[in-house]
């Protein structure tokens, strides 16, 4: 009898459950990589930021170095290539914006209409491949393809009657050549992020539009456009933080003295001045002037979304 109401109180205690912690541990551990990774380097490397403030001097270090306060954007806005460098990087970043952030929205729309579904894995594995080929390497193939004498769009053109051009020579044919550049190797890989919004959209709504009569066109317009709209708003306003950054690798290995006037940008500045001309103090505050700017950025489209939409970053 006294085991049975023992056993009896003992049902009626309530167990004691673990915490959110203790129940998402792993996931926990998981994290750990990509904290460290963004603590060791890009955290803790913010404190060479003080370097924009100081007449940095390598020996000295940052803590010796003597502080020159505001001097180093002093120079820097005052200084003969700001202009060019401001209006080259705002320009390619607007061609890649006009052309290249909607690409992949277009091939993910034209992806999901394919109803071959072999013929749709292949023609997706064939777009992915140019973002898994080394940067360097995709560069040397668009200089062998514009090659003034072997190239094969050269080769088009003399057949076609034409004469041969000589894109990398001729600043006006720089920015077409890295935009179209950054769309072959980008919009594949950017295509799985609107793919998978697709995947989220109710079939049942295309099926109500058949039944009442809409075809392809109006289907896209207002069941899949609508159906991805919040994720075209945050890849955007992500992408507002890009504008005064571009792809400096792609710019190193594609540029040269003369096409300067197009192509030279704020990261290649940063590149000439502060590792091929020891400017470190003036690098700095470049790139500290390109950070504060495409936070501000991000910050007004977050708050314009929010004003005009329901989708917002924070």
């Amino acid at each position: 009898m006294l085991y049975r109401d023992r056993a009896a109180r003992a049902s009626t205690v309530p167990r004691k459950l673990p915490s959110k912690t203790g129940q998402n541990v792993y996931l926990y551990l998981m994290l750990v990589p990509v904290v460290a990774y963004y603590a060791i380097f890009h955290f803790v490397p913010m404190y060479g930021l003080v370097m924009a403030f100081q007449n940095f001097k390598p020996f000295k270090r940052v803590l010796g170095s003597p502080w020159v306060g505001f001097e180093n954007f002093r120079v820097l806005f005052t200084g003969p290539y700001f202009v060019r460098l401001l209006r080259n990087t705002l320009l390619l970043n607007l061609y890649d914006l006009a052309f290249g952030f909607p690409a992949p929205i277009v091939l993910a729309l034209v992806f999901n209409e394919i109803g071959n579904l072999r013929f749709k894995k292949v023609t997706q594995t064939i777009s992915y491949l140019p973002y898994f080929i080394s940067i360097v390497i995709l560069t040397g193939l668009v200089v062998n393809f514009l090659s003034p004498s072997t190239g094969v769009v050269n080769a088009i053109i003399k057949g076609l009657g034409g004469t041969p051009v000589y894109f990398l020579a001729d600043p006006r044919y720089f920015r077409l050549t890295y935009t179209i550049m950054n769309i072959w190797k980008n919009v594949g890989f950017g295509s799985i992020i609107y793919m998978a919004a697709l995947a989220g959209i109710d079939p049942q709504l295309y099926e109500a539009a058949v039944v009442d009569g809409g075809n392809r066109w109006k289907q896209a317009v207002h069941i899949t456009l609508p159906g991805i709209a919040p994720t075209i708003i945050i890849m955007l306003i992500l992408r507002m933080g890009q504008m005064l950054s571009v792809g400096f690798e792609s710019i190193v290995n594609l540029y040269n003295p003369a096409i300067y006037e197009t192509s030279d940008v704020i990261n290649t500045y940063v590149y000439r001045v502060g590792l091929q001309g020891s400017g470190y103090s003036l690098a700095t505050a470049a790139g500290f002037f390109q950070s504060v700017v495409s936070l501000a950025l991000v910050a007004a489209a977050n708050e314009i979304s929010k004003r005009v939409s329901d989708t917002h970053l924070w």
